[in-house]
């Protein structure tokens, strides 16, 4: 029998994509590169450092994300959001990558704009940084 280990209700984007965090929006941002995201979560990398996120935390983030449109054309959609890390993993001795659950919601489900993560991956090529 097979198991499947996947718990996520909703499919998420994956692209790469700059993320600015802090805990207190007020204080000096810090920069994380996003590895994917779903209206309720998102997971970025940062750098080891004294401003990389623990689990517990309460964050901000301020991150743009890509809106499909018909005939392949797409425009990135700007939000900010707190939440509270759920989950940090260490990538290497350098990077971590961070789990952040939001707040509130996004007002739309990324990963659910494309029929499959391929045609996502296809649109996505040429914005990608």
């Amino acid at each position: 029998m097979e198991e499947n280990s996947e718990r996520r209700k909703e499919r998420r984007l994956r692209y790469h994509w700059p993320i600015w965090f802090a805990e207190d929006f007020n204080d000096t941002l810090s920069q994380g590169q996003m590895v994917d995201v779903s209206s309720r979560a998102a997971a970025f990398t940062c750098h080891v450092d004294e401003h990389c996120p623990y689990a517990g935390q309460h964050l901000t983030a301020r991150f743009s994300v890509p809106r499909f449109l018909p005939k392949q054309a797409f425009d990135m959609a700007s939000f900010t959001r707190s939440g509270q890390v759920s989950r940090v993993d260490e990538v290497n001795k350098f990077v971590r990558r961070i789990a952040i659950q939001f707040v509130h919601p996004l007002p739309f489900k990324p990963g659910e704009q494309a029929s499959s993560d391929f045609e996502a991956q296809q649109k996505l090529k040429a914005v990608t940084i």
